[in-house]
């Protein structure tokens, strides 16, 4: 193989590159406005053409990313992530560690069948809804979930486009892969880092407590001096219950114990019903969701003999804080309610809505509330659904005191929504196994105009949805790849390194093959590193004694290996809400490169022989 020499363009090349790790690791300006200074830097230093510094905008990769975001948006919105949130709730309970092995399990596993890109994105929404009702920073959730997202792409040779590259990179006449060549190694990569995270991540990742998706409500006097310390527990009423039969009115349980009953079913979770009104009956077995102080809970609980649960179980995603909670409503001074007791108004029972307590004057009424005449200005505090809230906004009898974090589903879109998603996937199927003339990002767009056009979203929903800093920044890194391999600059670096190394054992060229193309991947595309460093690594194998079959397969999965730094497409896109810097990547990705390149080597060895 002919010496390359270092060339001037290589040298500006290899500059840019270290000042822009340098910004990307000081964090002196944003990430993102570092990738715009090298869209613009690289044609006025001669690297790129003017056209192809802006090319990446353009990019497969990057309209892929705006179309999958907006299809992830259309399912949230509709509610179809919650359903999908709900199993993985129950599986975690509290539990960080199950929090990690059910959400990044689940998109790991998914990753390997479709791109890393599109199985973190679609789940972003229901890490969120995680997040939220198991009181986990989301921060300590997303940067595992996204990982997993990339080792899954390892699980098939269909995972990840390097992998998906390399049958075609290999010389012809040459044995290929199936489809399932990698899986081995791929599983053992995925669990590698399912169990990192459940070891180290409460030491290795950051705690952004603002993402916890903790309710914001009202400011008003009613809601800091009471609401404040109301508890929403789940009860389980005893077997050998004595009072089995009596309605909620003859238990009296707001007016002796100050607690409200805003739930109640079956042990199975049947005969649910949110808000029941004071008629309703209380049966041995059943089980109540009430609110209320938590001294006045636990004097309640132990007159009765009921049992408090440690969580939320039965109604678990009928009480999640994304779902339901407390507001504040002050009777309008026109309101026909002036003079008028909820209870013969019927408002609140006629939208599901739970008094729990009134301020007027300086005094708090939490029994009899529905009794008492109201006057202008009262101020209720309400339990509900968010939707019930969002219906009886409509109404001018109340004004509610500031809006709800949390928005209502769109129930009624769930099965545009799936036909959306669906249409997606069978383009991108359909794709492969019909060699359709089509790329991952016509597929995807398409799937996200449908949204538009069955109004699951509207268009400008769907634009405020994408997270435009992962857009530039993906978009400024992409010419810098083509600059680094139009230079020669990657060929040099590779070329040079691999000569550097001499008469190695097969193992040892393997291993620096894998660390080669780890350095690679992090600062051009995945697909630029397998494309470059595929021929190099056959060419320096069959040099080296070793098998250049499986030095191309350790190039197609150590271009996977790209966890430092937020330039690949998954830590670009989590790197926004998950609220992550630089230093957040290098500090949990460092040791995740270690391990990657360990368990690949030694699956390399276990699997293949060598």
């Amino acid at each position: 193989m002919e010496p390359i020499a270092l060339t001037p363009q290589m040298l500006t090349v290899l500059v840019v590159i270290a000042v822009a790790i340098f910004l990307f690791v000081t964090e002196l300006v944003r990430v993102d406005v570092v990738a715009i200074l090298i869209m613009v830097a690289l044609p006025i230093l001669g690297l790129v053409g003017p056209k192809e510094a802006f090319a990446g905008l353009s990019s497969n990769a990057v309209v892929s990313i705006i179309a999958v975001i907006i299809l992830g948006s259309g399912l949230d919105k509709t509610g179809v992530m919650n359903k999908v949130a709900a199993p993985i709730v129950r599986f975690a309970g509290s539990s960080y560690s199950r929090a990690v092995v059910g959400i990044s399990g689940t998109v790991g596993i998914i990753s390997g069948f479709m791109q890393n890109i599109g199985a973190a994105a679609l789940f972003l929404p229901a890490s969120i809804r995680v997040s939220r009702q198991i009181k986990i920073p989301l921060s300590r959730l997303l940067m595992p979930m996204g990982f997993s997202a990339i080792l899954g792409g390892t699980v098939t040779l269909v995972g990840s486009s390097p992998l998906i590259l390399l049958n075609d990179l290999l010389p012809t006449g040459t044995e290929h892969f199936g489809l399932f060549s990698v899986t081995p190694i791929g599983l053992m990569l995925l669990g590698s880092g399912l169990l990192y995270f459940m070891l180290f991540g409460k030491y290795i990742l950051p705690e952004q407590k603002s993402a916890t998706g903790e309710q914001r409500v009202g400011g008003l006097r009613i809601l800091k001096e009471y609401g404040a310390a109301q508890r929403v527990l789940e009860l389980t009423v005893p077997d050998d219950f004595k009072e089995s039969g009596k309605t909620l009115e003859d238990l009296a349980l707001r007016k002796a114990f100050l607690v409200t009953v805003i739930g109640r079913a079956k042990r199975d979770g049947s005969e649910k019903v949110i808000s029941p009104l004071r008629t309703h009956r209380v049966m041995a077995g059943d089980v109540l969701v009430v609110i209320g102080r938590q001294d006045n809970i636990k004097k309640m609980c132990d007159h009765f003999s009921f049992h408090i649960q440690p969580g939320m179980d039965v109604f678990r995603e009928d009480m999640a804080t994304d779902t339901a909670g407390l507001l504040e409503a002050v009777v309008a001074p026109d309101s026909p309610l002036n003079g008028f007791t909820l209870r013969k108004q019927g408002l609140l029972q006629q939208f599901g809505i739970m008094p729990v307590a009134m301020y007027r004057e300086g005094k708090v009424f939490v029994a009899g509330v529905v009794d008492i005449p109201l006057k202008q200005g009262d101020t209720l505090l309400l339990h509900g659904s968010w939707e019930s809230f969002s219906r009886m906004r409509k109404s001018p009898d109340l004004l509610f005191a500031g809006p709800t974090e949390y928005e209502v589903f769109r129930k009624d879109k769930a099965q545009a929504a799936l036909f959306a998603f669906g249409l997606t996937m069978a383009m991108v199927v359909g794709m492969d196994l019909f060699d359709l003339n089509l790329t991952l990002s016509n597929c995807l767009m398409t799937g996200a105009l449908t949204m538009v056009l069955l109004k699951v979203i509207t268009i400008d929903e769907a634009y405020k949805s994408v997270d435009w800093r992962t857009v530039f920044l993906l978009g400024g890194l992409i010419p810098l790849g083509v600059a680094t391999e139009k230079s020669g600059t990657a060929a040099y670096i590779a070329q040079h390194t691999l000569a550097l190394l001499g008469q190695v054992s097969p193992f040892t060229l393997l291993l620096v093959i894998a660390v080669l193309t780890t350095g690679f991947t992090l600062v051009i595309s995945n697909v630029g590193a397998t494309v470059l460093l595929a021929p190099l690594a056959w060419n320096i194998a069959q040099g080296g004694g070793a098998d250049p079959r499986l030095a191309v397969l350790v190039v197609g999965l150590a271009a996977s290996n790209s966890f430092i730094l937020p330039t690949h497409q998954v830590n670009a896109l989590l790197m926004g809400p998950g609220g992550y810097r630089t230093i957040d990547y290098m500090r949990a990705g460092g040791g995740m490169t270690v391990i990657f390149i360990m368990v690949t080597m030694f699956g390399i060895w276990a699997f293949y022989g060598i």
